[in-house]
C-alpha cells in the first residue's frame, strides 16, 4: 500500500517537472509571433505622425511668409516719402513759375499804364490844338493868290500842323495813339465809341459812324477815352 502511494507521488512529481520544462518552450514559440505583431504597430505609429510633421512645417513656412520683411517695409515707406516730396517739389515749381508770370505781367502793366493819368490830362491839350487847326477853312489854304495876311495864316497853320505831328509821334512812342472812326466809316463799337446822336442818312448802313465829334485815344491798346461820334439810323 505504501509502495503504491510513493509510486503515485513520483509520477505526479515527474509530470509536474515535465510541464514546467515545456512551458518555456511554448512561450518561446509564441514570442516571435508577438514580436512580429508589435513591429507593424510601431511602423504604423511612425507613418501616422508624418502628416502632422508636414503640417507643422507648412505652418512654420506660412508664419515666415506672413511676417513682413523690415527692410522691404522701410523701402516702401521711403518710396512713398520720395513720391510725396516730388509732388510737393513740382507744385512749388509750378507756383513759383506762376508767380513769376504774374509779377512780370504786373510790372509790364505798371510800365505800360504808368503815364495813364498824365495822358488823360494831355489829351485835352491835343484836342485844343486839333480844334485850332480845324478853324482854318480849306478854301483859304488852297487859294492860289494869297495876300500878306493870308500868307501869314497859312504859315501859322503849317507851323501848328508840324507841331501836332511831332507831338503825336512822341505820344505814339509811349503807347498813346489817337483814332478817328469816321475816316474809314467804321461800325459802331460800344467798347470804343460813344454815340452822341443818331440820324438817318441815305446811302449808308445802320450803325455806321459818319461823324466824329471828339476823337478817341488808346494807351497801349486799352481805351483811354472813347470817341464821341454820330451814328446812322435809317429805321
Amino acid at each position: 500500500m505504501i509502495q503504491r502511494t510513493l509510486l503515485r507521488q513520483s509520477r505526479a512529481f515527474s509530470s509536474s517537472v515535465r510541464s514546467a520544462t515545456r512551458a518555456p518552450l511554448s512561450r518561446s514559440q509564441f514570442l516571435p509571433a508577438n514580436r512580429s505583431l508589435a513591429r507593424p504597430i510601431a511602423a504604423s505609429r511612425w507613418y501616422a505622425t508624418e502628416p502632422e510633421a508636414k503640417k507643422a512645417d507648412e505652418a512654420k513656412e506660412e508664419g515666415k511668409n506672413g511676417e513682413e520683411d523690415p527692410v522691404k517695409k522701410e523701402l516702401e515707406v521711403k518710396s512713398k516719402e520720395i513720391t510725396d516730396l516730388k509732388d510737393k517739389y513740382l507744385r512749388s515749381v509750378a507756383e513759383f513759375r506762376n508767380l513769376q508770370e504774374r509779377t512780370k505781367r504786373d510790372v509790364q502793366a505798371a510800365k505800360d499804364f504808368a503815364i495813364q493819368k498824365f495822358a488823360k490830362d494831355l489829351v485835352d491839350s491835343v484836342d485844343n490844338l486839333d480844334r485850332a487847326l480845324a478853324m482854318v477853312p480849306e478854301e483859304k489854304l488852297n487859294k492860289q493868290e494869297k495876300d500878306e495876311h493870308l500868307q501869314d495864316l497859312v504859315s501859322l497853320y503849317e507851323g501848328l500842323k508840324m507841331t501836332e505831328n511831332i507831338l503825336m509821334q512822341t505820344l505814339k512812342k509811349h503807347g498813346l495813339e489817337r483814332f478817328d472812326p469816321s475816316v474809314e466809316g467804321e461800325k459802331f463799337n460800344p467798347n470804343e465809341h460813344e454815340a452822341t446822336f443818331m440820324t438817318p442818312m441815305q446811302g449808308k448802313e445802320d450803325n455806321t459812324v459818319f461823324h466824329t465829334q471828339q476823337k478817341g485815344f488808346k494807351l497801349n491798346g486799352r481805351i483811354l477815352r472813347a470817341a464821341k461820334v454820330g451814328v446812322v439810323k435809317n429805321t
